[in-house]
């Protein structure tokens, strides 16, 4: 599915959250706290729109590293350009739920609207945990329901009709009818930061991004 989508990927991120969602991704880089020549993975890149702003960060002597499943996505990433004084992304096709990286391999990993995706969870956050280093960031920005009834309605007409129609007439429409729904099958923000507890993630906290509909979730990998 994510290959049939990958083309219009980046477009309907910005029609669904009316252009917002370069700002989320931006205060997830920030929330990750990187430092020049530090290592950056980030899970489910898709497009590497969150690995490239991680690769600007760490600089050419750091390292910035995208995985994901879909070959097409990942085609799009490597063609993607690569900021001047970044680091140059190096973009893998693997498993979320088996990293290819030893335990404490980078000082942050991120993972932006694809949590929600995974056929699990907690061993998806268990993952980014092990590959973490000690004191290391665990960084996970999703798209969620907003609390507020005004809002929470007009998010769920939104995503469960206008965008299942602009699918259609990108002729994906089977596509932008799953991704609403995962949506609003996602776990609640509280029951997101105790699955990050529970994968042994330290000081978990969480808030909500400006117009209510993603939120940003930070956990600490133990020092020890």
């Amino acid at each position: 599915m994510f290959d049939r989508v990958a083309p219009f990927y980046d477009l309907m991120n910005t029609l669904m959250t009316a252009g917002i969602d370069g700002r989320w991704r931006r205060a997830a880089i920030r929330a990750a706290r990187l430092r020049r020549g530090d290592r950056a993975l980030d899970v489910a890149c898709g497009t590497g729109m969150l690995t490239r702003g991680a690769a600007l960060v760490v600089g050419p002597d750091g390292a910035a590293v995208g995985i994901d499943a879909s070959p097409r996505m990942l085609e799009h990433a490597r063609r993607a350009g690569v900021p001047a004084g970044a680091a140059v992304p190096k973009y893998i096709e693997a498993d979320a739920l088996a990293l290819p990286f030893g335990a404490a391999s980078f000082e942050a990993t991120t993972i932006g609207f694809g949590l929600r995706n995974m056929p699990d969870y907690a061993a998806a956050l268990a993952e980014m945990a092990r590959v973490a280093a000690p004191g290391g960031r665990v960084v996970v920005l999703e798209i969620a329901v907003p609390r507020a009834a005004l809002a929470r309605m007009l998010f769920v007409t939104w995503f469960r009709r206008g965008v299942p129609l602009i699918g259609r007439l990108l002729r994906r429409g089977a596509a932008y009818a799953y991704l609403p729904e995962s949506v609003l099958g996602y776990p609640s923000p509280e029951r997101v930061a105790e699955l990050m507890a529970e994968a042994g993630l330290l000081d978990v906290r969480w808030r909500w991004l400006p117009t209510g509909m993603a939120t940003l979730h930070v956990g600490r990998r133990p020092a020890g």
